[in-house]
Formats: structure tokens, sequence, C-alpha cells
């Protein structure tokens, strides 16, 4: 079997490219069309990251802002009017801030989302291939890499020259 990345000819059944180190467990089955099924997203996790397949709006960015700007509000009043209120005043900015964060993220993705669909709007420029490229050159089989494991067993093999270090009283080492 040979590697999709730098096609090395690998022996059948290997999970890594003796070459590069590529992921090759799923060629087999690739090339089968016997790939194993992704989870679908929503399936086992229908209830985890909801809130992120949303789309962005400006109406839950409206209220996350207007929430936190009412706990903000009564966090003021009862830091001043409330008798014990001025040990614990403060633990009503925690929501208030979160509040105000969710608010302007949503407001930053709904942005973000509104540039992107403009981006794609526009049309594409310089999209046409030169006609002085070379066409490439699909036929051509690239020579096989030298393995990893190949270049390393060569070394240990071959002893480092050594030389001996002689040192007198007055010379230090350089």
């Amino acid at each position: 079997m040979f590697c999709p990345k730098c096609a090395t000819q690998n022996v059948e059944g290997a999970s890594y490219c003796r070459a590069c180190g590529a992921n090759i467990s799923l060629v087999p089955q690739a090339l089968t069309g016997q790939l194993p099924i992704a989870n679908q997203p929503g399936t086992d996790d229908q209830y985890f990251g909801r809130r992120r397949r949303r789309p962005p709006s400006s109406e839950y960015a409206s209220r996350s802002l207007i929430t936190g700007a009412v706990f903000a509000i009564i966090a003021i009043m009862v830091s001043k009017n409330s008798p014990g209120g001025a040990r614990w005043w403060f633990w009503l900015l925690v929501p208030a801030v979160m509040l105000f964060a969710r608010g302007f993220s949503e407001l930053a993705r709904l942005s973000h989302r509104k540039n992107q669909n403009q981006n794609l709007a526009q049309p594409m420029i310089n999209t046409v291939r030169p006609a002085d490229l070379a066409a490439p050159k699909t036929g051509e089989l690239m020579p096989p890499v030298p393995s990893v494991t190949e270049g390393t067993t060569r070394h240990l093999g071959v002893e480092a020259k050594t030389r001996p270090f002689e040192f007198s009283d007055t010379q230090k080492p350089s």
C-alpha cells in the first residue's frame, strides 16, 4: 500500500508510513469504500453545544446586555440602600459581567457573520490559471523517501570519531 502523503510503499496492515509517519491505517478501508461512519453531530450530544450551533441574533445580544445592566443597577442599589448589602453587593456583579460578556460576544459573532457574508458576495478575482504556468505532471511517480528508521540505524553502526583533550595547567579549555 502506498502512502497518500509521500507515495512511499509500505507493508500491508501498517498503521503509520515508514517514511513520513502519516497515519495510513484507514487507507485500505478508503480504497474499498468501507470507511466507518463518523458520529453525526446532535445524535449523542444533543444537549451539549446547542448554543454554539444557533446563528447569532441581535435579539439575544440585546437581551443579554439589558439583563446585565439590570443586575449592575440592582447591585448598586443594594450596596447603597440595604443594611447588610455592603458585604455581598459585589456578588451581583458576577452575573452582570457574565451577561455583558455574552451580549458583546454575540454582537461580535453577528458582525463577523455579516462580514463573512459580504466577502462571499464579492466576486473572486484572478481565479483563472495563468497560461505560462506549466501543467503538473501527475503521471510521474516520486522516488520513495528513505525511511526514518533506516537512517537512524545507519548511524548506530558507525562509531563517532573522538579526539583526546589534553590541557596543561596554564591553558584553559575553550
